[in-house]
């Protein structure tokens, strides 16, 4: 669209509303950051955590989420994407106590997941990458979302989540990463949150 004309429309018909995906592995805690954010600008959380691993098996999806920070304010379809994973195993899931037959069942569901989240890579104007930052980021996972993001030139943040927990190293993210910003944060105690919400803007808006 062209600039004047996309230009008008906002100015009569309000403001783009920018779709911001959350990727990672899984458990590295996107549901947990999309219900922080969800909470802090809806008053709702948006989806079920579990220590289980891909909980999350679709995209869930909060519509015209109004962010609003110093005086700034963003519209934005906020996006919870399933975890990203090479391959995923029902046999992982037995050690959580899920019965045979239905590990089979979520990990079926899981890899329709992972496929459904590439494909929303077409539909997202900027994407946080959560990265575990008790773990190496330096993962096939991650090094595929980014490459796939920088090819379609969408804005990136990388989130280094789980600082609250023993063994968190974010310098481990930033040297592995040097060229995206990396804001460190805890999802699940709110951590922080605040800086990243200010690199939203600065990057996205």
């Amino acid at each position: 669209m062209l600039d004047w004309l996309q230009g008008l429309m906002e100015r009569f018909f309000g403001a783009k509303c920018v779709s911001l995906g959350l990727y990672g592995a899984p458990n590295a805690g996107k549901t947990t950051l999309a219900n922080k954010i969800s909470i802090d600008f809806v008053g709702e959380p948006m989806g079920k955590v579990s220590e289980v691993p891909h909980e999350t098996r679709a995209v869930q999806k909060k519509e015209k989420v109004s962010m609003k920070v110093n005086g700034r304010k963003l519209s934005m379809n906020l996006l919870d994407m399933p975890g990203i994973a090479t391959k995923v195993d029902y046999r992982d899931f037995l050690k959580y106590g899920i019965e045979k037959e239905d590990a089979r069942t979520r990990a079926k569901e899981a890899t329709r997941g992972i496929i459904e989240a590439i494909k929303w890579l077409e539909n997202v104007d900027a994407a946080l990458i959560v990265m575990d930052s008790t773990e190496d980021p330096y993962t096939q996972v991650n090094i595929t979302i980014l490459g796939n993001l920088e090819a379609r030139n969408i804005p990136v943040i990388l989130v280094a989540n789980k600082t609250d927990l023993p063994g968190s190293n974010v310098k481990r993210i930033r040297e592995a990463f040097p060229q995206y910003p990396v804001v460190h944060i805890s999802a699940k105690n709110g951590h922080n949150v605040d800086e990243l919400y200010k690199t939203i803007f600065d990057r996205v808006n």
